[in-house]
């Protein structure tokens, strides 16, 4: 009769994980890639094709972006869809054309077709790539439709570099492919693809000859066609094991072969790792090399450990994937774990023990081809050596002969304390305090020393206790009974008592593993620079193994950096944190950097180094190499260990390449600000110099003119005027720039005077008399307006600007209003006008450099004299901002500065 399959019930946190995934899944759009292996398979003609059918379907579709590449056929297919225009975009006076996100956000359709995923979008768009932009599109809740080439996978990019010899720039995150909610593979053969390159139907004909002698050789096309193809599949059989999980599957699914191997310390695993090796690549498969530990396999010797290690490094080199396990029961753990991972077949090696066992105990093959269901389970014979060695194994002793003295000292004192009870209280009051013994000793000591407790209880109990006393002869056969159960539940008890010490030591150390990777990823995300980042995970390493560790960076060109002598190597020594070297082994710790691959001592690669190099493999490339030389090597053989260490260096990884991003990132906006800034200064130095400069060339021109003894000296002198006047106005510009520049940079020094504010106004309006000239100007400053500790000069500069600005941008019969209040202790100027106001939304724009009104062409000036306004008033300690007045109340803008109120000095 065919065994059922185990019931498998999701774990609570298994339940919480897919609730939260499902409920940002149902706040997200939906993204389906249309994945091709090169150019021209079809993947644009596929994905409108799509469109075309939801039109068909009333389905509200547009195209965001769509690269037609000259192809008539695609062209085609956009006849009747709605097709969204382009953003336009200059560069260097090139017009360029990128997908407009906000118009795609405006319009929100329930479906958007945005070809070329991986497209680097050009400066001036909102994200540097296109699938940051489809990211916000999904975020919006919007589907997206999209198209992708193998080559253009970020884990795959060094792979296709190195089959085709071109290495493509534009990649795409790996998780953004993995969240795709569908992937649609459009194939097509090589011999099709170079016909249709032959035809034009990929590139234009100048470039058909090229593509055909690089890129597209036939060779390159199948190799690409096949990694299409293995991701297509792979991604097939995660989505498979996502199902499962979620619905709570635990019965296989053979929908493709997956071979599982277990792994023991008995000499016949070495075979059966091998027949797994050669069973997977006859079917095609997968296959993973699994070992279970078990609290009876962790007091294994030495000998019988360094077995399992050796048969997991020799799985791995044939291809494996390995996983270590833990739990009471083998049969139990290794099921629960082929069933996660759909395994379909199972390959065990065939047990050597007398069958006499087997009735007593079943052994591991019976029990899991008993309960393996819809898994197929193959059994593994081994050479005689191998088998007598497997069954000369002797059970070891776990405990200490101390341990047991402890134990028998244990039962010495509860038979005390019952040759003191025996005349007060019945027999099974006495059975009561031998158990309680032997619970105490199996919490305390340990599984041997209990099951030797309760064999003492029994024989001191009926040597002591039950007539016939001081005889091991029963006078009445009930007590065999007594002695029965008393010995059984005693044996129970202790097993049930050292297991659940086992097991609490087992979660005692998970819960210090999961502690301590958390307590490092915390550290990691507060840390902003990669020195502090390498000392934090040095930390972390040496709080968990005794011996010395080091984090070596490579410098610009590759070359590691001995930390005990980065203050020999100049500026390189800026940027790696100082640690003392494990060792003098450089070259093998290059080794693992350049091939991105762990080295050094429990490796295949330099073993005989006495210290382990691990690389620091972030996502795109290596960030340096970790080394450790632990003061017992030991620790390093123990798997627990190693994956809790390359935990700490994977994570580490990360971080430092999310701060070297994060730098470069930041390099790159400081880059572009700075090249709108150039370019913003130099427009208003070309706009706002050639006026100026037209009026002092013509006006020197004429006066210089040979008939200019015929002008009359009023007109001289009203030229020589214009020329004055135009020489101070370019000598203003001037000077707010030099002002800007130290400002910015704070090398201006105030000059701090006690001055009357009523002082500094009378001087500004005495400088912008001809300006102001008709204004009406209604001053209201307070007669106990306390004096200011400031620089008059700078002040008075912020005042001109601020009432130059307001003649500028206001009615020249408009007026103007100057007040002054004290609040708490500050004062509170305010220059009001009653022009159209500022425009909405700019209130604080206007402060910034380079920023002028909405008539930029009719003004002068290069946007900065409120900028320097703010400069100065946060040079004196105050603030600044600007406001619109209600039409009812008049109507205009004010701006409004405070300067802070000092203690006048006594005379």
């Amino acid at each position: 009769m065919a065994s059922q399959p185990e019931e498998r019930r999701p774990a609570p946190d298994e339940l919480l994980a897919r609730m939260r995934r499902e409920e940002a899944r149902a706040q997200r759009g939906r993204l389906k890639i249309f994945f091709g292996a090169a150019p021209g398979v079809g993947k644009s003609y596929a994905m409108l094709e799509a469109a075309r059918k939801l039109e068909a379907e009333n389905v509200d579709v547009v195209i965001g972006y769509v690269e037609l590449h000259g192809r008539p056929d695609t062209e085609k297919l956009l006849e009747g869809l709605e097709v969204l225009p382009p953003q336009k975009l200059e560069h260097r006076g090139v017009q360029l054309t990128e997908f407009d996100v906000d118009a795609a956000l405006k319009r929100r359709p329930r479906v958007i077709c945005v070809d070329e995923l991986a497209h680097s979008n050009h400066l001036g768009a909102r994200h540097p790539r296109r699938w940051m932009d489809v990211e916000e599109l999904l975020g919006a809740g919007i589907d997206v439709y999209t198209t992708v080439n193998v080559q253009h996978l970020d884990s795959l990019n060094d792979v296709v570099a190195q089959i085709t010899g071109v290495q493509v720039r534009e990649t795409v995150p790996d998780r953004v492919f993995d969240a795709a909610d569908e992937v649609e593979l459009v194939d097509l053969p090589p011999d099709e693809l170079l016909q249709r390159l032959r035809e034009g139907k990929v590139y234009a004909s100048e470039k058909t000859g090229q593509a055909l002698t690089s890129f597209f050789r036939k060779g390159n096309l199948i190799a690409l066609r096949e990694l299409a193809l293995r991701t297509t599949a792979d991604r097939v059989d995660a989505a498979l094991r996502a199902y499962r999980e979620d619905h709570a599957i635990a019965q296989t699914w053979a929908a493709g072969e997956f071979v599982l191997v277990c792994i023991g310390p008995d000499p016949l695993s070495e075979r059966v790792v091998r027949a797994a090796r050669r069973l997977a690549t006859a079917l095609h498969a997968g296959w993973i090399a699994v070992y279970v530990e078990t609290p009876a396999l962790t007091r294994l010797p030495r000998a019988a450990r360094d077995r399992v290690l050796a048969n997991l490094k020799l799985a791995e080199a044939l291809g494996a994937e390995t996983a270590n396990l833990s739990g009471e029961s083998v049969a139990s753990e290794l099921l629960a774990y082929a069933r996660r991972r759909n395994v379909s077949k199972i390959i065990l090696g065939k047990p050597s023990r007398p069958r006499w066992r087997d009735r007593l105990r079943p052994s591991l093959v019976d029990e899991i081809a008993r309960r393996s269901g819809a898994i197929d389970v193959y059994v593994i014979s081994g050479e005689a050596g191998e088998q007598a060695a497997q069954s000369r194994r002797l059970p070891r002793r776990t405990s200490p002969w101390q341990a047991y003295a402890r134990s028998a000292a244990v039962v010495a004192a509860i038979t005390l304390v019952c040759e003191l009870l025996y005349p007060h209280v019945e027999l099974t009051n006495l059975v009561m305090l031998y158990l309680l013994g032997t619970v105490y000793v199996a919490a305390r000591i340990g599984r041997g020393p209990s099951a030797l407790a309760a064999v003492l209880s029994v024989l001191l109990f009926d040597f002591l206790f039950v007539p016939p006393i001081y005889s091991f002869a029963v006078s009445d056969a009930q007590y065999l009974i007594t002695f029965g159960v008393m010995l059984a539940t005693g044996f129970v008890i202790s097993h049930f008592a050292a297991r659940g010490k086992r097991q609490a030591a087992v979660a005692r150390a998970r819960e210090r593993r999961t502690n301590e990777l958390y307590a490092l990823s915390r550290e990691l995300a507060q840390s902003r620079n990669v020195d502090e980042l390498g000392r934090i995970v040095i930390r972390h390493i040496l709080a968990d193994i005794d011996g010395e560790a080091a984090m070596l960076l490579p410098d610009a060109e590759g070359r590691l950096l001995d930390p005990a002598r980065f203050c020999t190597r100049g500026a390189a020594a800026a940027h790696a944190p100082r640690y003392p070297v494990p060792g003098n082994d450089l070259g093998i710790a290059q080794w693992a950097y350049d091939y991105r691959q762990k080295a050094g001592r429990n490796t295949d690669t330099l073993a005989s180094a006495d210290a382990l190099y691990l690389p620091l493999n972030a996502l795109k490339r290596c960030i340096g190499v970790v080394g450790l030389r632990p003061n017992d090597p030991a620790r390093l053989d123990v798997p627990e260990q190693m994956q809790l260490i390359e935990s700490f260096v994977n994570q580490a990884a990360v971080a430092m390449e999310r701060v070297q991003l994060a730098q470069t990132a930041q390099a790159a906006d400081v880059e572009i600000e700075s090249e709108k800034m150039r370019n913003a200064l130099l427009s208003s130095i070309s706009h706002d110099f050639r006026t100026p400069l037209a009026s002092i060339v013509g006006a020197a021109s004429t006066l210089l003119d040979e008939s200019g003894h015929a002008l009359e000296p009023a007109q001289r002198k009203a030229l020589l005027h214009t020329v004055l006047d135009e020489a101070n106005r370019l000598h203003r510009l001037v000077g707010n720039l030099l002002d800007l520049t130290r400002l910015g940079a704070g090398k201006l020094a105030l000059k701090r005077q006690w001055v009357p504010l009523e002082e500094i106004v009378g001087a500004v309006l005495r400088r912008l008399h001809d300006a102001l000239d008709g204004r009406k100007i209604d001053v209201a400053l307070p007669p106990d307006l306390p004096l200011l500790h400031v620089d008059e000069v700078m002040i008075e500069q912020l005042l001109f600007n601020l009432l130059d600005n307001v003649q500028k941008y206001t009615p020249a019969s408009s007026a103007i209003e100057i007040a002054a209040s004290t609040v708490r202790d500050e004062i509170v100027v305010q220059v009001r006008d009653h022009g159209p106001g500022l425009p909405p939304g700019e209130e604080t724009q206007v402060f910034e450099k380079f920023h002028r009104g909405r008539d930029e062409a009719a003004q002068s000036g290069f946007g900065l004299g409120l900028s320097i306004a703010r400069a100065i008033v946060e040079a004196h300690g105050g603030d600044i901002r600007a406001r619109n007045h209600p039409a009812d109340q008049g109507g205009g803008a004010e701006f409004l500065f405070t300067l802070p109120i000092e203690q006048e000095p006594r005379e």
